[in-house]
């Protein structure tokens, strides 16, 4: 068994002997730099030092948690990838801050009947290749995501298209298998992400020869966003550079590194010398700190995220419904609220948050009973308990949280050890289904309950695309189903409801908490926020000295 002791220790080693990955929005962080504006080679500039379009310049410097696992929108799905996504890619519709549709890419849509959606192109976009963006792409990146060759684990946003028709070049069709009312929030994504149509063919060419999907991809990034890659060095930083010929001015920074700093001692440090500009995430514990320095202070934003223990119901004894529902009920989620996250949050009942369409505040959830979680335990055969091990990474709540059940799980005989894995690792072992417990997180970008239970609990997305707790259930798979094609939103409404009572009830994982993003900005730092869904806004960003 590992003490809390002995995990802050192993965490102490990992941090001095290297730095790990990291990611923006809460994960991936840059190098430290002055903060200094740099020349560009030729912009006109004012007295203050501002470009002449209104843009401060300068080398904004993220430090975070975690490194991205992929550069290709298509290849992976988590949150600290999706935040260097999100810069270098834009989506066909944008969802704000109020989950508001807002035109990107596309300039407009209409809906031509139930299946089919329309969309009208800007016709003033390049990409970062110089390539031009069309219809054409559209069809080739949608086409793309739904390849099974390329097997892109964000497949499941667009499962339900079945052609994509090209009408003109700058006119695009969707059509859908059935109505699908989340569609325009799932094309808000970063997973629809548009890729030039060069790398694209790049990437397949290399697949060809023996190459991974998204091999050109994930190296060479190329999109239409207000940032281009510049370079990236895996487990250290990712570095992206003004798109000064973007279609809406590009940014308003030269640089935007995102440094990946593993010890949250180290980024408070770092932000409070002025090496760096913003860190993610801020600890609970150290919100008070950061609001009292002479050049910072915390920002708190509300999110759609969920915080959560996963059993692998495929192995012995988390094939046991009653098992699980005994650790649920062991779990004291409210003293890791009020312990660990420092009141910041809200407990959970299932999987979707508050805010969230098809949430129900009615659903009862497995409250903390010791004495049952004991009873269901001799009922399951496991009155002596039984080994087994949770697996988390390297992120100091989910340490803590581990330490928590750890000992919480000690009172009904079931040893339990602890491993921390870096991020990457993490990902790629829970998603071959090698753990017993883990400790893991997911957002729901789209503001909608088809996101936030789709990818985590369908049958047919186990593994990477999100079911890493490998449930196969009946009654939730129709439900799911039901609910991403019905159209009636009270009728929508009350399928969520019936299969968040499912799934309290089947409890493939711990429901714990909702969380809220935790940042240190400078003072120095105008026009920061993070979205619901975690991820960074950078595009009007300035910094001042």
């Amino acid at each position: 068994m590992t003490s809390k002791k002995t995990l802050w220790a192993f965490l102490l080693t990992l941090v001095l002997a290297m730095f790990l990955a990291a990611c923006a929005g809460g994960s991936d962080d840059a190098d430290s730099g002055d903060g200094g504006s740099t020349d560009d080679g030729g912009e006109e500039t004012t007295d203050d030092g501002a470009t002449a379009e209104g843009g401060s310049g300068g080398d904004l410097m993220l430090n975070v948690l975690s490194d991205a696992s992929s550069l290709d929108p298509h290849g992976s799905n988590d949150v600290p990838s999706s935040n260097i996504q999100a810069n270098l890619y834009e989506t066909l519709v944008f969802q704000n801050a109020d989950n508001e549709i807002e035109p990107l890419l596309a300039e407009s849509w209409e809906s031509v009947d139930e299946l089919t959606w329309e969309f009208k192109l800007r016709e003033d976009v390049t990409f970062h290749d110089g390539s031009a963006f069309n219809a054409d792409v559209v069809k080739a990146n949608l086409d793309r995501v739904l390849d099974p060759e390329v097997a892109s684990p964000r497949g499941f946003l667009y499962e339900m298209i079945t052609e994509v028709n090209v009408i003109d070049e700058y006119n695009v069709q969707i059509v859908t298998e059935y109505p699908f009312a989340p569609l325009l929030a799932h094309l808000s994504h970063s997973g629809g992400g548009m890729i030039s149509m060069d790398a694209i063919e790049a990437d397949y060419a290399a697949m060809e020869e023996g190459s991974e999907p998204g091999s050109v991809i994930a190296q060479e990034p190329v999109g239409t966003g207000f940032f281009k890659f510049e370079s990236w060095t895996p487990g250290e930083e990712i570095v992206l550079a003004n798109n000064e010929e973007h279609w809406d001015g590009g940014a308003q920074v030269d640089t935007v590194t995102f440094r990946v700093v593993p010890e949250s001692g180290t980024r408070v440090a770092e932000l409070e010398t002025g090496n760096a500009h913003i860190i993610d995430p801020l600890q609970p514990n150290e919100v008070s700190r950061v609001d009292n320095l002479d050049n910072a202070s915390a920002q708190i934003q509300g999110s759609t995220s969920l915080s959560y223990l996963g059993f692998n119901t495929e192995k012995e004894p988390f094939n046991n419904e009653q098992v699980r529902q005994a650790i649920s009920m062991a779990v004291d989620k409210a003293s890791i609220i009020e312990g660990i996250y420092d009141g910041y949050g809200v407990p959970a009942v299932g999987p979707i948050p508050p805010g969230v369409f098809g949430y129900d505040e009615s659903i009862e959830p497995l409250e903390y009973n010791m004495d049952e979680a004991r009873a269901l335990l001799e009922e399951a055969g496991f009155a002596d308990g039984f080994s087994t091990s949770i697996w988390t990474n390297d992120n100091p709540q989910r340490m803590d949280t581990a330490v928590l059940v750890q000992e919480a799980l000690a009172e009904l005989n079931i040893d339990v050890e602890i491993e921390v894995m870096e991020f990457g690792s993490f990902l790629d072992e829970t998603a071959a289904g090698n753990h017993d417990m883990f400790i893991l997180g997911w957002s729901t970008p789209t503001a909608d309950a088809d996101y936030a239970t789709y990818a985590l609990f369908h049958s047919s997305q186990v593994g990477a695309p999100g079911n890493r707790s490998f449930l196969a259930d009946d009654e939730v798979d129709q439900l799911l189903d039901q609910g991403r094609q019905e159209t009636d939103q009270d009728a929508r409404a009350e399928i969520y409801s019936q299969l968040q009572e499912r799934l309290v009830e089947v409890a493939p994982m711990v429901y714990i908490h909702h969380q809220e993003y935790l940042t240190g900005v400078s003072d120095n730092v105008s026009g920061f926020s993070t979205l619901p869904n975690g991820l960074y806004q950078l595009k009007d960003v300035t910094i001042s000295e």
